[in-house]
Order: C-alpha cells, then sequence, then structure tokens
C-alpha cells in the first residue's frame, strides 16, 4: 500500500496563469486536438461496457471513429471503423454485440472480431490479393483499474511509462471491481482547461461551494502528486460526516481495504490531459473533460460503487449523486463566468498563489506537453 505523507508541495514563485488566447483561439485547438488529443491516451469508458466476447462499442471523438471490443478470446482490442476495402465505415450503432465477425454492409467484406480480414467476396481472381495483407487497422488499446483508454497515435508513449506514477498507487480501492450506477453529461461554456484547472485547487471553495466546504474543508490533506502529469493528493471528512454525500452519510460497503485514516479521506486526481478521478471511502466518480470548440465543453462523469452496494435496500447512491451534482453545477458555472472574463482584451495572465501550486503544476505539463 502506497504511504500517503503529509507533503507540502513546491511553489514556483512568480508563477502566472495563461495567456487569453489559450482559452480563446480556434488555432489553438486545433494545434492541441493534434499534439494533446490525438497523441494522448485518452479515457474512453469503463471495461464492464465490454464485459463479454464480441461485446462493442464505438468511440468517436477528434475526427475518428474507434470500434472498442471484446474478441472471441476475451481480450480487449480497438479498431479503426474503416473496411479496408473502399474506406467505408462499417458500425453504426453505438453499441451492440457481434456474433462472431464484424461485416462491412457495402461490399460484404468481413473481419474476425480479432480484426483479420475472413471474407472478401470476388476477390478471389485479384492478381496478387492476399486476404492476410488486409486486416483492420488496430488502434492502441490498454485497460487499467477497470478504465479503458484507447490513443489515436500510431506509436504512443508506452501506457506503464505514461502513467507510472499511478499505475499500483490506487490498487487497494479494488477501482477495477466498481460497477457504474449513474451517468450524466454537462455542457459547459468555457473552455476545457478551465475545467481541469478548477478541479486542481480548492482555493475557491469556501466562496462557490458551502456543500463541499462543511464536508471537506479546504486547507485538509496534502497532496502526494505534486509535479508532472499526474497530480493530486487527499481531503480529510471532517466528523461526524463518514462521506461526500447530501446527508453526510455512507452510501454504500467500503470500496476497498482502508485502514482507519483512509476510511475518513477522499482523494482527487487529474491524468493528464482530460481526466478527473474523485475517490471516497464508499463510492468513485470520475470525469472526462472533452473540447466541442475553444470555448466549450462537454463533461462526461460517471458514479461507481462496490457490486455490494447496488440494488440492496440499505444502500443507495443518491446521496453522492445530489451531492456532486449541485457542486458540478457550482463550478461549471464560475468556469463560465472565468471563460468570459479570460476572453477580454484588458485580461492578463494573474499571479498563483502557494494554495494554487497544483493548477499551476497543470499548466507546466500542459506546456510542456505543447512543446513551449
Amino acid at each position: 500500500m502506497t504511504s500517503f505523507m503529509r507533503t507540502t508541495t513546491t511553489f514556483v514563485s512568480g508563477a502566472r496563469t495563461l495567456p487569453g488566447e489559450y482559452y480563446c483561439a480556434p488555432e489553438v485547438l486545433a494545434e492541441e486536438t493534434e499534439t494533446l488529443f490525438r497523441e494522448r491516451w485518452l479515457w474512453v469508458a469503463r471495461a464492464e461496457r465490454v464485459a463479454k466476447p464480441g461485446d462493442y462499442f464505438l468511440y468517436e471523438k477528434f475526427g475518428e471513429s474507434i470500434i472498442v471490443l471484446r474478441d472471441k478470446s476475451g481480450t480487449l482490442r480497438a479498431f479503426y471503423n474503416v473496411c479496408r476495402h473502399r474506406g467505408t465505415r462499417m458500425c453504426e450503432a453505438a453499441s451492440g454485440h457481434f456474433s462472431g465477425s464484424i461485416q462491412c454492409p457495402y461490399h460484404a467484406w468481413t473481419y474476425s472480431t480479432d480484426g483479420r480480414l475472413i471474407g472478401a467476396p470476388h476477390m478471389q481472381d485479384a492478381e496478387g490479393f492476399d486476404k492476410s495483407d488486409y486486416p483492420l487497422h488496430a488502434a492502441p488499446v490498454q485497460e487499467w483499474e477497470g478504465f479503458i483508454f484507447v490513443s489515436l497515435s500510431d506509436d504512443p508513449v508506452p501506457f506503464a511509462d505514461a502513467f507510472a506514477p499511478v499505475l499500483d498507487r490506487l490498487a487497494r480501492f479494488n477501482l477495477d471491481r466498481l460497477v457504474t450506477v449513474e451517468r450524466r453529461e454537462y455542457d459547459v461554456k468555457a473552455n476545457w482547461k478551465l475545467i481541469l484547472q478548477n478541479y486542481n485547487e480548492c482555493l475557491h471553495c469556501p466562496t462557490i461551494h458551502p456543500e463541499l466546504s462543511r464536508v471537506l474543508p479546504y486547507q485538509s490533506g496534502a497532496n502526494d502528486l505534486h509535479e508532472g502529469e499526474q497530480l493530486g493528493g487527499y481531503m480529510e471528512i471532517t466528523q461526524p460526516n463518514q462521506s461526500a454525500t447530501s446527508d453526510g452519510l455512507a452510501c454504500g460497503v467500503p470500496i476497498g481495504t482502508l485502514d482507519a485514516d483512509e476510511q475518513r479521506r477522499a482523494f482527487y486526481y487529474t491524468f493528464f490531459p482530460n481526466m478527473m478521478l474523485s475517490v471516497h471511502p464508499d463510492y468513485v466518480n470520475y470525469y472526462s473533460v472533452w473540447p466541442v470548440d475553444a470555448q466549450r465543453s462537454i463533461v462526461v462523469t460517471e458514479w461507481l460503487q462496490h457490486p455490494d452496494s447496488v440494488g440492496t435496500e440499505t444502500w443507495s447512491p443518491k446521496g453522492a449523486i445530489e451531492f456532486w451534482d449541485t457542486v458540478n453545477r457550482q463550478d461549471w458555472h464560475i468556469c463560465e463566468l472565468s471563460q468570459l472574463g479570460v476572453a477580454s482584451r484588458v485580461y492578463r495572465p494573474g499571479p498563483f498563489s502557494p494554495l494554487e501550486s497544483i493548477p499551476a503544476a497543470w499548466d507546466r505539463a500542459y506546456l510542456a506537453a505543447m512543446g513551449r
């Protein structure tokens, strides 16, 4: 088990916020799309969406459509939704089940669930044609702690290297065993980076989040990841609250084997570039942030619980969902106000305080990834 020590985050004196064009300019988002979103590992779903061999769903972002599936042996795979014959998109339904093969609706080229071309009508007389030369184009895919990640890069940084700081850090929470109990989407009129930066600090909590501040004091806890592409740490749950819920009561059984200290802590991490993970003693909720344009984003969030909590008379996720829906809407509103402000011609980068060291660190990781 990782030991979480009370650490002091290094504050870089003189750190300042980003210039306004980083939040408003379409050309910056175009560069981010190529440099970050089409090159990095991105969360796409929970593994439970492809629980059985043949199950699939479509991941459609940044101009691409990817079929994520379990092949007949149970191996997780991802393929571009592009037939090798004449490029037709093969799957239209957002999710479903392949009985044993994937067939293009245009000319019936047929592929096994491991991507091999197994049927190509009328190609037997084509000189030099060999089915083994035309498998589906594969996309890199990785399962970690019950989450599925996909990269649109032909050669991404190995997942184990990109996520080295957290690979084993969260094992005690049994994230791979948890099940989804709620999913919501929010349309936020703010640049995607403002949402990530807002998540990375709680200096704003006493002003914006009275409900949150009663449960999780903004100066409690400590950060254990304070530089790089994974950032965050824990906050203390104040007594008599048992968890971060609307009534302060636990909404499920413990998600993992937690010691006495960790049963009174909530952990909050960002995974660069666009995932946020919130781990509570009795449930988890996480977010992915997807740019629509330079000044608008879609935030997808799901709540997870231990399977022993689901469908019982004793436990309900309602308190956790209500609590975070309130807090989320407060965050989205202030992010939208921030967006309006940074779009002003008089906006200039302002200084970070020592209590904003994590968003400052996130900015450094962002600038490094962008080659700035």
